[in-house]
């Protein structure tokens, strides 16, 4: 395929930063590129964290000049109005509003609206050529969506640990906030590391990111019973977190619009435990024996406890019940979260949006505001 006859695609950032939805722009433009397809990444000049990665990975990308979300809503529907004919994917509700109904677009939604986000909503989706979301579970919830699942990047599969080296080890990544139930997984180890005379360790990676202050102080009570037992490195390397627990747990209480750790852990053939809030039951498959419910920590503890302990259905090569799991897990993950199902779906995707995947009519290029001889034009 030419460079001429390459169609070209616009992928507009939520925020500037990188967090879970930005990972999937990452992805998605992955996958795209994979297709041939020729993408632009926009984002704000502050903070540039989204556009700065994008251009090490050799996507080509415009920098609006904007600092904060109004600044940046306005710079990008100048930008939208100046390349109508550009089709657009806005991943999240911030580029979707401030371009609705401008050009050919798709509205991407990774996080369920609440309050006036609910309203926004509506806005933002006229004139979209869809409406995607990560899950069946977000999609029940907002009328005429449809689903795209999200994936990772490519994950190795880690070799097992061995059943009887102690003490075991539980380990959580993310946000270290009550909405994530880090104090259940708290109060939940407790009562593991008492019942198991002080066998187990706590890996607790992350920070009170968008948190409150009452989270720190709610979480900090909770983990003060077992502080012996806690590490606490901050964000580290999902391999290095992998690498270095028997068992993963994503306690959530907020309903989870998909669940990327648990996809991730997956692909890394780590047992895991979840709650049975938004899409995480749905991303671990109907068939996962470790869902308990939200906000309990009794049945926490209970599920982490046989989690460990399941090594009685051996299988002949010696691997533990747990790890038998993990190997289900693993197969599911390549077929629905891997790199191949993600370029898998966009491809299916556009090839029922035809005007998306090919380039204008016109043959037109992206104009970038920020440069005075294209402005002009």
């Amino acid at each position: 395929m030419s460079e001429r006859d390459k169609a070209v695609l616009a992928i507009a950032t939520n925020n500037g930063d990188i967090g879970g939805g930005e990972v999937m722009l990452l992805n998605i433009a992955e996958a795209l590129r994979g297709l041939g397809i020729e993408v632009l990444v926009i984002g704000p000049s502050g903070p540039g964290d989204l556009v700065a990665e994008a251009a090490e990975r050799g996507f080509e990308t415009v920098v609006l000049p904007a600092q904060g979300r109004r600044a940046y809503m306005l710079a990008l529907l100048r930008w939208r109005l100046r390349n109508r004919r550009i089709p657009l994917w806005c991943n999240g509700l911030v580029p979707s509003t401030a371009t609705a109904g401008i050009g050919p677009r798709i509205v991407h939604l990774h996080i369920l609206p609440t309050g006036l986000q609910k309203v926004a909503v509506q806005v933002a989706r006229l004139g979209a050529r869809a409406t995607l979301v990560p899950s069946s579970f977000m999609a029940q919830r907002i009328p005429g969506a449809r689903v795209l699942a999200n994936w990772t990047v490519d994950i190795a599969r880690r070799e097992p640990t061995d059943d009887n080296v102690a003490p075991r080890r539980v380990g959580y990544l993310g946000r270290i906030t009550r909405d994530k139930g880090v104090d259940v997984l708290a109060n939940a180890m407790s009562q593991v590391i008492a019942a198991g005379a002080g066998d187990g360790r706590l890996l607790l990676a992350g920070e009170n990111r968008f948190g409150t202050e009452e989270d720190d102080r709610a979480i900090s009570g909770a983990l003060a019973p077992i502080a012996d037992h806690v590490d606490q490195p901050g964000w580290i390397d999902r391999e290095d977190f992998f690498a270095a627990i028997d068992l993963a747990v994503f306690p959530s209480i907020w309903p989870e619009s998909f669940g990327m750790t648990v996809a991730e852990a997956m692909a890394a053939g780590v047992p895991f435990v979840i709650t049975d809030v938004g899409a995480l039951p749905e991303v671990a498959g109907t068939d996962h024996p470790w869902v308990v419910p939200a906000g309990d920590d009794g049945a926490l503890a209970a599920a982490i406890t046989a989690a460990l302990a399941d090594s009685d259905s051996s299988s002949a090569s010696g691997t533990s019940g747990r790890y038998e799991q993990a190997d289900a897990a693993r197969a599911r993950w390549e077929q629905e979260f891997s790199p191949a199902a993600g370029r898998r779906r966009v491809a299916e995707l556009l090839a029922q949006l035809p005007d998306l995947g090919r380039r204008p009519a016109d043959g037109a290029r992206p104009i970038d505001p920020t440069n005075p001889q294209e402005a002009s034009r």
